[in-house]
């Protein structure tokens, strides 16, 4: 496959021989609930890849599957063309892991957790050492490997996960909800970091997350919702499907100013328990022909360019976070 720097035209990415990821039907079954509902996509070489959807909506179990933690009830994911189930193996030495809960020793150094992590994967002596000192430069630790963890920040310990998940040297990079509890810097840092690993390295990138800002910064973004996929494509190009500004109106009756907007303006609306949503091209231009006709009607009202959240409520009916979300 080809790998290609941060500074080259995203598109040239379609020419990467082998894509990284390959997730082709995946179903997946708890007893009679179906937590994935045949989900397809394709991660490439090189991206910074998303896999965006509220709690419940399928993602850690997609992660699951990609980290061979689980097996499909139908289905089959791919990484750098190795099955997840019959090459286990060879996928576990192509990927590197950054779970959601943290997977270090509180009581041990940084230096130590990395050790223990390197003997996992056959590495020992001297290039074991080189490896470490290696991955805590790059994650800026360099001065801190003799630290007990337990004693680092949240952001630090994050950096200390990512120089693990690093240490084998693996092309596929998988994180699962990397950005818990970290602050806005230790965010960015992380991000830092990963465009960092695709340019000099050329690692491929694959982040779950529940959190808007975080999947804008992704290559492209998949969208999940109750197992299965609603949205596929740059934060761009699915923005784009929304169109013109967003109107979000707070309101008493919100069926009522629904059935007004649709009968004055001929516009159709989404209820959402007391706000009414709609689109319109000319949005600074149309709120004060709104408020002039329908006003009265009014409690609240904001006017915003489309995110990824009005992607998911255009795609799904729904809001992004419901009643119904559940770990899954």
């Amino acid at each position: 496959g080809l790998h290609v720097r941060r500074d080259c035209v995203r598109d040239v990415w379609a020419v990467s021989a082998v894509n990284a990821i390959t997730v082709e039907n995946l179903r997946c079954d708890y007893g009679d609930r179906r937590a994935l509902d045949g989900v397809s996509f394709d991660v490439r070489e090189g991206e910074i890849f998303g896999l965006l959807g509220p709690n419940g909506g399928g993602k850690t179990t997609l992660f699951r599957v990609l980290t061979t933690l689980m097996a499909p009830t139908e289905g089959r994911a791919t990484v750098l063309s190795q099955d997840t189930q019959t090459a286990t193996a060879a996928v576990r030495r192509l990927i590197g892991v950054v779970f959601q809960s943290p997977s270090l020793d509180n009581k041990l150094t940084a230096l130590e957790n990395l050790k223990h992590h390197g003997h996992l994967y056959g590495l020992s002596g001297a290039d074991l050492r080189t490896r470490m000192a290696a991955m805590l430069a790059r994650v800026g630790l360099s001065d801190r490997g003799g630290e007990i963890v337990e004693t680092l920040s949240g952001g630090l310990r994050r950096r200390v996960e990512l120089a693990k998940g690093l240490l084998h040297s693996p092309k596929v990079l998988l994180l699962d909800e990397p950005s818990g509890a970290l602050d806005p810097g230790a965010r960015r840092d992380l991000w830092m970091h990963l465009e960092e690993l695709r340019q000099n390295d050329g690692v491929t990138s694959f982040v779950t997350t529940h959190l808007m800002e975080e999947a804008e910064r992704c290559d492209r973004v998949a969208i999940l919702d109750r197992g299965q996929l609603v949205g596929l494509g740059t934060p761009a190009e699915l923005k784009a499907e929304v169109g013109g500004d967003v109107i979000t109106v707070g309101c008493s009756d919100p069926e009522d100013l629904a059935a007004a907007l649709r009968e004055r303006f001929s516009l159709e609306a989404q209820v959402f328990e007391r706000s009414v949503r709609f689109e319109r091209n000319d949005g600074a231009a149309f709120v004060p022909e709104f408020m002039k006709a329908l006003g009265d009607r009014v409690e609240t009202i904001a006017l915003g360019k489309p995110t990824l959240e009005d992607v998911f409520i255009r795609r799904t009916g729904h809001r992004f976070w419901t009643d119904e979300d559940a770990g899954a």
